[in-house]
């Protein structure tokens, strides 16, 4: 028999007319008033859509899977009620983050910022500015899992040396509690932790104390993960740089310290945000949907809030 499937009402003809081979499809609205009671479901599809899945949820009868499509789960983990399997996108968003860590290494260590503003002046700035390349850099992965994986796959053509480091050690990969050991002989450390109750602001006033004069701090996954007032005392006081494509608070709001302090990389949590993204989930949903229907294990199920 095939599965209750639940996708948002805006899904694309592409995706449901894959998806309709494997399942039966119910749509959920993305806004507007829900019946208490929705029909039975076996799996939902939250999609972008996190908001109005939270609602239908507790509506549909038998839920055994919820799937998003994030990697970071910190805005639905503690909302999933017991005994319903959370699946996250692990792998989904691998290369388009990797390839936005890269861009935004690059972008720091040649000072791209002051330039492209120069050029949105019309000027020609011609300022010997020292810039840094990634030959010989050290780089410090703290969090390291499949986007840390790609991220190093990126940076080792260029000749930079990588060190993995994880809340749990493994083989290759050491644990966090190493860090204040390894973060004074980092040229980059670069953020892929996800956020929990044990990592939030887990990047503090000390472990920034620690990076050494002059490093750049790469955060690409969630901005609780990093104590901000402690950030911007590091960046204010010229110890550190910081490419950031998350931020705590989120948005950004206008006039906030973080945009005009020097040093500094801003991009509005786009990291993942490239047209082969929708493929990709999608084609996870697929995979998950035949699994299900095959009594087989599900990937990316969420242990531990990730």
């Amino acid at each position: 028999m095939q599965p209750d499937l639940w996708i948002p009402a805006r899904t694309p003809d592409g995706p449901r007319e894959t998806l309709s081979e494997l399942a039966s499809l119910h749509d959920f609205p993305a806004s507007g008033p829900m019946p208490d009671r929705m029909g039975h479901g076996d799996m939902l599809v939250s999609a972008h859509d996190v908001r109005a899945a939270l609602q239908v949820i507790p509506r549909i009868e038998g839920l055994r899977v919820v799937q998003t499509f994030s990697a970071g789960v910190d805005s639905i983990v503690d909302r999933i009620p017991p005994g319903i399997t959370l699946c996250n996108a692990t792998g989904v968003h691998d290369v388009s983050v990797a390839e936005w860590v890269l861009m935004a290494i690059l972008a720091s260590n040649r000072r791209l910022r002051p330039l492209v503003e120069a050029q949105g002046r019309g000027q020609w700035l011609r300022k010997r500015e020292v810039a840094d390349d990634l030959d010989g850099a050290n780089v410090l992965i703290v969090g390291y899992g499949s986007i840390g994986a790609a991220v190093e796959a990126r940076l080792l053509p260029f000749g930079a040396r990588v060190v993995r480091v994880a809340r749990r050690a493994r083989d290759g990969v050491l644990p966090i509690e190493d860090l204040p050991d390894l973060l004074p002989a980092a040229d980059i450390v670069v953020i892929l932790l996800p956020l929990t109750p044990d990592t939030r602001r887990r990047v503090d006033a000390d472990f920034l104390s620690h990076m050494r004069e002059g490093a750049l701090l790469v955060n690409a996954s969630r901005g609780g993960v990093v104590d901000t007032d402690a950030l911007i005392a590091a960046l204010g006081a010229g110890r550190i740089r910081a490419a950031l494509d998350v931020t705590d608070p989120e948005p950004l709001p206008d006039g906030h310290p973080l945009w005009s302090l020097p040093g500094v990389l801003i991009t509005p949590h786009v990291a993942g945000d490239v047209r082969r993204e929708e493929e990709r989930a999608w084609g996870l949903v697929a995979d998950q949907v035949a699994r299900l229907a095959r009594g087989e294990p599900l990937r990316n199920v969420v242990v531990d809030g990730y």
